[in-house]
């Protein structure tokens, strides 16, 4: 093998004629052996493992995507272990053992999909429900006014056990009085979890699913605590002590600190985040920073850092225990104990778990004397990390961490060769290197990561902060330096009671961070918000993250192929005109400047979801004026001309029926409506909410939900009228008039809830 596999192998390449480009029978078998020669490169130097998680996840990306209904296990695992039958046979032949072990491991990522939703498979409430309610406090969060209960039900409305959610989560506004581990009696008004508000929305009914919660809604009134009818379950017990055991430092911290700068610290110690105040939470995202005050791979790496330099520094201030011992192994040992510990006191949170695996793995590479940062480590915790939550693979934080590890593995050598170096005469000369290479390292990790999950970002929250760079590089410092260290000494001073000083300092130096924040959250075009682009252009990303980031050889390039797909088609959304609820409580409509009008009383948080798919900043109040409202309904028109009615009252069937193009309801339309279009509860029933582009006569319809296609947390209808609703043809109006504004009024009487999400 050619020592030259780092730049390509380009062999076959270089034997073409310079003079003249390849023709296309030329161009094949060259390309064949340009591939054939980095691949042999790429096993030279053991890097085919890494895809091995990748074909792992492409079994999870097939078994959530493709599937309807529940899989039967032993049909995964036989294909696994037919195709890792197949190795031994391919023996000589590389590229097949390679494609056999690529099958094998993703049909085990389609076992662990199975798997996981047989182990969380619990009952989730059918309808909204208003009742009494019995049970276990789970987890308490406190916040500004109220908190949010995690309750282990007991009893719920007079429901059997085949139709009561084992969990249920609530919300409250008065204080009450309450301890993780109480058995509490309350009413409570609950409902389904909510699906997404858009079709490739966050489906928050799939993530309270597999957290074990069967339905969301808020305490009506007060919450009493009763004696338990039955002794509390060890495992509550311990997860409440520690919940308990959180509250009261989180409480101790927000007091020393002072202030949002107490809160922020203390969510940076605890986990809870429920002090922290909306506008603080915006100036953080504003400066690219959010994800400071969530406990995830940078708060595990400076605690476990903390904690090595700690121990390692301890054990060389005695001479002979360094010489004798091994004291690296020793402190990555005491630093693994350190950071499980801080993981389970932060709350043990899905992205803090997959965190702590990642830097187990890191740690344990170490005790083995192995190199601690490396892709193949990465893959093996993304391994684990997804047997254990297959369903973290479709959400930003497994997505955004692991991108942005894998970018920074990527490009650590062209990094370090880019760093100044550090060599010179004098303490001050060798001061002010250090202090260089410092700002320069963050600044480019600070970009490799920003670019590494930029598409995700993106994609999930359909913002960018085009000065993160900035915000990350004056912070990062000021976190690593003061913020974390901090942190570590004041629990460990904490059981002494000597802690208060620390967490006020601490909160000085969060103070500093969130003026940064401020500073930066000021200046113009802080915050920019994208149109939403589909899960194609995601995947092609996605697979230019991969295809970049995994291969040692030239092979990176080919990432170029998917990731000028992906930007074109990200860069060019498709844009819908019209956004239905899923309950028909609202909708908004593209008017005639080109933005989106709200009819009816859409839940705020729905609407601004559907605002930032459309590349909208404004709030939910700014986008509620321009529709004609009263009692019965609303009517607007579209850019097209037609007429769009909201029905909230059945008496204003009669005349929309009769001059609506497209009429929506919460209600059933009569048979006898002529609207072009028919939106009512039925084909919410079926679809959940829809978006709708409207084209030349016609409208293309993308619901939220496939009615025919079952899944764990959505169940299939079983209403005939839900699963094939009539729809009449949109009709085209010529030379439409203005409507006909309604009395404008304030009745309520027929808006529902809100869901709490």
């Amino acid at each position: 093998m050619t020592q030259d596999g780092r730049r390509g192998g380009g062999g076959a390449l270089a034997l073409l004629p310079a003079a003249r480009l390849p023709a296309l029978p030329e161009l094949v078998p060259a390309a064949s052996g340009w591939v054939a020669g980095n691949l042999a490169v790429e096993a030279e130097q053991r890097r085919l493992f890494p895809w091995l998680a990748v074909a792992f996840g492409a079994g999870i990306l097939i078994f959530f995507g493709l599937t309807d209904g529940e899989p039967a296990l032993w049909a995964p695992l036989l294909a696994a272990g037919v195709c890792a039958g197949l190795v031994p046979v391919l023996a000589t032949r590389p590229a097949g053992r390679a494609v056999a072990l690529g099958l094998a491991a993703a049909a085990l990522g389609f076992a662990a999909g199975t798997v996981r939703v047989a182990q969380v498979k619990e009952p989730i409430l059918a309808r909204t429900t208003i009742g009494p309610l019995t049970g276990f406090v789970e987890t308490l969060e406190e916040r500004e006014t109220g908190g949010r209960l995690i309750i282990r039900v007991a009893s719920f409305a007079g429901l059997g056990p085949e139709a009561r959610p084992e969990r249920v989560r609530v919300s409250f506004r008065k204080a009450q009085s309450l301890r993780p581990g109480d058995f509490v009696a309350l009413k409570a008004r609950l409902l389904p979890p909510p699906e997404a508000a858009r079709p490739g929305g966050y489906d928050f009914a799939r993530d309270a699913y597999f957290r074990g919660i069967g339905a969301v809604g808020s305490v009506l009134g007060n919450v009493e605590v009763k004696p338990p009818p039955e002794a509390v379950p060890l495992g509550l017990r311990l997860a409440a002590s520690v919940d308990e055991a959180r509250n009261v430092l989180t409480r101790r911290i927000a007091e020393a600190g002072g202030g949002q700068a107490g809160a922020v610290a203390a969510a940076l110690v605890t986990g809870k985040r429920g002090l922290i105040a909306q506008p603080t939470n915006d100036v953080l995202r504003a400066a690219g920073i959010y994800h400071v005050v969530s406990i995830s791979g940078l708060h595990m790496v400076l605690a476990a850092g903390v904690v090595f330099w700690l121990v390692r520094a301890a054990f060389a201030l005695a001479p002979p225990l360094a010489l004798r011992w091994p004291i690296k192994k020793i402190a990555a040992l005491v630093a693994m104990v350190g950071v499980t510990a801080y993981c389970v006191f932060s709350g043990w949170d899905i992205a803090a778990e997959r965190s702590l695996l990642m830097t187990l793995i890191m740690l344990g590479a170490i005790l083995v004397d192995r190199p601690a940062i490396s892709m193949r480590n990465l893959a093996l915790a993304a391994l684990v990390a997804l047997a254990r939550e297959p369903e973290g693979l479709l959400g930003p934080s497994f997505q955004m961490s692991f991108g942005a590890v894998a970018g920074l593995i990527a490009c650590a050598r062209l990094i370090e060769g880019r760093l100044p170096a550090r060599e010179g005469r004098g303490a001050l000369a060798r001061g002010f290197r250090f202090a260089v290479t410092a700002v320069a390292g963050t600044l480019a990790t600070t970009l490799v990561a920003q670019l590494a999950t930029a598409p995700f970002a993106t994609y999930h929250f359909q913002t960018v902060q085009p000065f993160g760079l900035i915000g990350n590089a004056l912070t990062l410092p000021l976190v690593s330096l003061a913020v974390m260290p901090a942190a570590v000494l004041g629990v460990l001073a904490y059981p002494f009671a000597l802690d208060r000083p620390i967490w006020w300092l601490m909160g000085q130096a969060v103070q500093g961070m969130l003026a940064i924040s401020g500073w930066i959250a000021g200046f113009a075009q802080a915050n920019l918000v994208m149109p939403a682009f589909g899960q194609g252009a995601l995947l092609l990303l996605a697979a230019a993250l991969v295809l970049a980031t995994i291969p040692a050889t030239s092979l990176r390039w080919l990432a170029a192929v998917p990731a000028t797909i992906g930007l074109l088609l990200a860069t060019n959304p498709v844009r819908h005109d019209l956004y239905v609820d899923r309950d028909g409580a609202g909708a908004a409509i593209r008017g005639a400047d080109g933005r989106l009008v709200a009819l009816g009383r859409p839940p705020a948080f729905v609407l601004e979801q559907w605002l930032r798919a459309d590349g909208d900043g404004r709030s939910a109040a700014q986008a509620g004026e321009g529709a004609a409202c009263d009692r019965l309904g609303c009517n607007a028109r579209a850019q097209d001309g037609r007429v769009v009615a909201l029905i909230k009252d059945k008496r204003a069937f009669p005349e929309d029926c009769a001059r609506a193009d497209i009429l929506i309801t919460a209600r059933t339309a009569p048979l006898t409506c002529a609207a072009g279009l028919i939106i009512d509860r039925a084909r919410l029933q079926a679809s959940g909410a829809l978006a709708i582009r409207l084209r030349d006569g016609g409208a293309e319809i993308s619901p939220s939900r496939d009615a025919d296609r079952a899944r764990p947390w959505r169940p299939r209808s079983d209403s005939k009228s839900a699963t094939s609703p009539p729809v009449s043809p949109p009709r085209t109006v010529e030379a439409p008039a203005e409507p006909e504004p309604r009395e404008q009024s304030d009745g309520l009487a027929d808006a529902p809830v809100e869901p709490l999400q």
